[in-house]
């Protein structure tokens, strides 16, 4: 049944969305090593309009302690150095006229366990979104059934999204396992 397959889908892909979601929020978390997605969240009120800082500068880290950071425009310099400074990231950017060079600090002991239990609650919250998404589906296979599904049909659909929801639940628990090792390696 058609319908069947359509729902199994879209369980499937919202469960997808929860991994990339988490995916996303785990690059912005730092381990200790300098990357440019530590700055994502920055934003930039740059002639008014207010900018991801990706936008208005090129970043690079050209090792794991450095970001660079270099404006398009050289007098967005000081409005990109308050955007970090406000952005509260406990970076100290300097400039020397040209680019922003940030010195990223080691990370402490009590900080990496901050850190730890900060991924373990993101990956709490995307196994929620993955088990939304088994419940709304089995949720609409039993109106189905009402409408005349079949309880077989109804019972195999079921099996297939509870599958479908272990895999992406095993592979949240890597995704914060793999990254709780990136934090705890010093």
């Amino acid at each position: 049944m058609e319908d069947l397959e359509l729902y199994i889908e879209a369980a499937s892909e919202g469960m997808l969305a929860a991994i990339e979601h988490l995916e996303k929020e785990l690059a912005k978390v730092r381990a200790g090593k300098a990357s440019p997605a530590m700055l994502d969240s920055v934003r930039v009120d740059y002639y008014g309009v207010v900018s991801p800082i990706s936008q208005i500068a090129n970043i690079t880290s050209p090792d794991a302690k450095t970001i660079f950071i270099q404006p398009w425009d050289k007098t967005a310099i000081s409005v990109i150095e308050k955007a970090i400074l406000a952005a509260n990231l406990g970076f100290n950017p300097a400039n020397n006229g040209e680019v922003i060079r940030i010195m990223v600090p080691p990370l402490t002991e009590e900080r990496r366990l901050q850190l730890v239990k900060q991924i373990k609650t993101l990956g709490e919250n995307a196994k929620i979104a993955i088990r939304n998404q088994r419940r709304d589906a089995i949720e609409e296979f039993k109106k189905l059934k009402k409408d005349g599904l079949s309880e077989d049909q109804a019972k195999t659909a079921e099996q297939e999204v509870h599958k479908t929801h272990e895999d992406f639940i095993k592979k949240v628990d890597l995704l914060i396992n793999e990254k709780e090792k990136e934090i705890m390696t010093v």
